[in-house]
């Protein structure tokens, strides 16, 4: 293991035709990580059409594309992740414990119960 892997990094290995220096030309990644973060944007902006749209059709159709939307975004983390492209931190036990304990306790400001 190198050095500088941290042991709580989940991710796959990389595709092993990588050259280990890039390039000035965009590669499948480069175009992925485009896409990906056009993505993010379409759906921050269709989030928005949603929420303001006046006509139910045209809410209802722009949610139809928002939810399209989430769907490609998703596709595309995924394959991302399997090229070894994306890779994701392992948190410690201990702080999800935390976690998980400081938000049940919001619970009991609520106006009603949750069932």
């Amino acid at each position: 293991m190198q050095q500088n892997q941290n042991p709580n990094t989940i991710k796959n290995p990389k595709p092993a035709n990588e050259p280990q220096v890039k390039g000035p030309q965009m590669n499948d990644r480069d175009y992925l990580n485009d896409i990906l973060a056009t993505q993010k944007y379409m759906t921050d902006s269709f989030n928005t059409a949603v929420r303001e749209a006046s006509h139910q059709s045209l809410h209802q159709d722009l949610l139809t594309i928002l939810m399209e939307n989430h769907q490609a975004q998703r596709d595309l983390f995924n394959l991302m992740f399997q090229k070894g492209w994306y890779k994701l931190e392992a948190e410690q036990q201990q702080k999800l414990d935390q976690a998980y304990q400081q938000f049940s306790n919001y619970s009991t400001q609520f106006p009603y119960p949750l069932q």
